[in-house]
């Protein structure tokens, strides 16, 4: 993919709507492998479907959990997907295989699950009513220090490289933790006003730059520089790059995230299908996305190549993408554009080899052409799949899934293989049986096992409105 070639010559956010991608089941989560060439989206029904983004079509079906997936997270070279349910269990699944690998029990609702960023072996948990914590492959997890006011209603989030754990609670304490020796490296509030304090409900980091973004239940998106924030230390009081608001409807944000290049935020309304499209570096809103009336939003993902949005609302992916006008001008100046044919009178010489006809140039020698030699096999890196501090792209990341050709009329002595792998060495004797996954008890301090996800409660509520209205609509028969 030559991606110099789909640089937009304008805006690098979406402007409509460019249709929508059935799951099959009722859709939950999404999220992006690194290439954005895959797309997983987590099911109501527990199933992971991943999407060939190119192709928009399923690549991979995973039958995972039995209850919805509430979170879903790709590893950084794409060979691994780790999920949450509401079964209060995270899993961790080998894309190519579909296996699971590990499983991870906890005593109380999960709310996100995020693997470290250059670590393929450790997982940020974040359990509901609980401090949240890093776990590792062989079962081992870590409790991530709270803020002495002891709250912990706590949303938390790796940083871009994984070098610190970023956490914040319901009273707007943020606390800046390193991600190996857990010590506290800065800290500061969010205040409103002089006394009360900013709920946080969500960190997300951008995929370039430093600046990563704070939700908080005052309506407000905050941007800030990780490295300022590391400066100030603890108990600081750095200062927001941006305030993003809804400065007419009050909205409250469901999710929200950086575009692929950090230039762009985008935030779901938590009250209808709409997407809110901010520039970072002004603060001005650009865009809004406005989808089917009554719906409610769930989920939010941007592309991380390019200016591609998709969006989760009544159990269906929608996807948001640029209106694709073709104008060659832009690539050649003097190309004209032609309405109807236009008979072309050929000049004599016009395609010849030597142009016998052409005048010799006065006062010197016809200068001939030189060749130029060509290199068509060294592979440069692409930029935009490179981080900052690397040179090369990442050589073993998995960007697609092989899938299996369906036979219509299979040959007798034909057997269908596990889908999506390649055929077994018929030499290598009889199919292996599938490997069992590795289970662990992840035991916790002061659980709050009673509580219910607020998945399941949200469902809950909207059958007994749905009840409430049939039971007054029989009332009033």
């Amino acid at each position: 993919m030559n991606l110099e070639l789909l640089e937009s010559f304008g805006q690098n956010y979406p402007e409509e709507f460019d249709g929508t991608l059935d799951s099959l089941s009722i859709a939950v989560t999404c999220s992006f492998n690194k290439r954005g060439t895959l797309l997983a989206v987590g099911c109501n029904d527990g199933r992971i479907v991943i999407w060939d983004f190119l192709t928009r079509g399923i690549a991979k079906i995973i039958s995972a959990h039995v209850h919805p997936v509430c979170s879903i997270t790709w590893s950084r070279n794409g060979h691994k997907i780790a999920s949450a349910s509401t079964d209060d269990t995270v899993c961790i699944w080998d894309v190519l295989t579909g296996e699971c690998e590990q499983k991870y029990r906890f005593p109380c609702p999960v709310l996100k699950v995020q693997f470290e960023p250059r670590n393929m072996e450790r997982l940020l948990v974040c359990p509901m009513r609980h401090a949240a914590v890093l776990v590792d492959i062989n079962g081992g997890h870590q409790v991530i220090p709270i803020d002495e006011d002891g709250d912990l209603n706590i949303s938390a989030s790796f940083d871009r490289r994984g070098n610190y754990v970023y956490t914040g609670n319901s009273k707007g304490k943020v606390l800046v933790l390193d991600s190996k020796t857990l010590e506290v490296k800065a800290s500061f509030r969010i205040v409103l006003g002089t006394s009360s304090a900013a709920a946080v409900r969500s960190i997300e980091f951008a995929r370039r730059g430093d600046c990563f973004l704070i939700n908080t239940a005052d309506r407000v998106i905050r941007v800030y520089d990780s490295k300022e924030v590391l400066a100030c230390g603890k108990d600081g009081e750095p200062e927001p790059i941006q305030k993003l608001q809804d400065l007419v409807n009050k909205t409250m944000w469901k999710k929200c995230c950086f575009s692929g290049d950090g230039e762009y935020i985008c935030a779901g309304s938590a009250r209808q299908h709409a997407l809110y499209i901010w520039e970072k570096s002004i603060g001005n809103l650009v865009k809004i996305l406005h989808g089917t009336k009554g719906e409610l939003l769930l989920d939010v993902a941007w592309h991380p190549v390019r200016p591609i949005i998709v969006s989760i609302s009544s159990g269906v992916v929608s996807v948001w993408a640029q209106n694709q006008v073709e104008n060659w001008s832009a690539f050649a100046p003097d190309f004209k554009e032609l309405d109807e044919n236009v008979e072309y009178d050929e000049r004599e010489s016009e395609f010849d080899l030597n142009d016998e006809d052409k005048s010799v140039a006065s006062g010197g020698d016809c200068k001939e052409d030189t060749d130029l030699e060509v290199d068509v096999c060294a592979i440069e890196p692409v930029a935009a799949f490179c981080s900052s501090d690397e040179e090369n792209e990442n050589s073993d990341c998995l960007q697609f899934l092989p899938i299996a050709p369906e036979i219509e009329d299979p040959e007798d002595a034909w057997t269908p293989s596990e889908p999506n792998l390649a055929p077994s060495n018929p030499t290598s004797g009889p199919p292996t049986k599938k490997k069992k996954y590795k289970s662990y008890d992840i035991a916790l301090e002061n659980p709050s096992s009673g509580e219910i996800h607020p998945l399941l409660n949200s469902k809950m509520k909207d059958k007994q409105m749905l009840g409430g209205k049939k039971a007054a609509g029989r009332a009033r028969k």
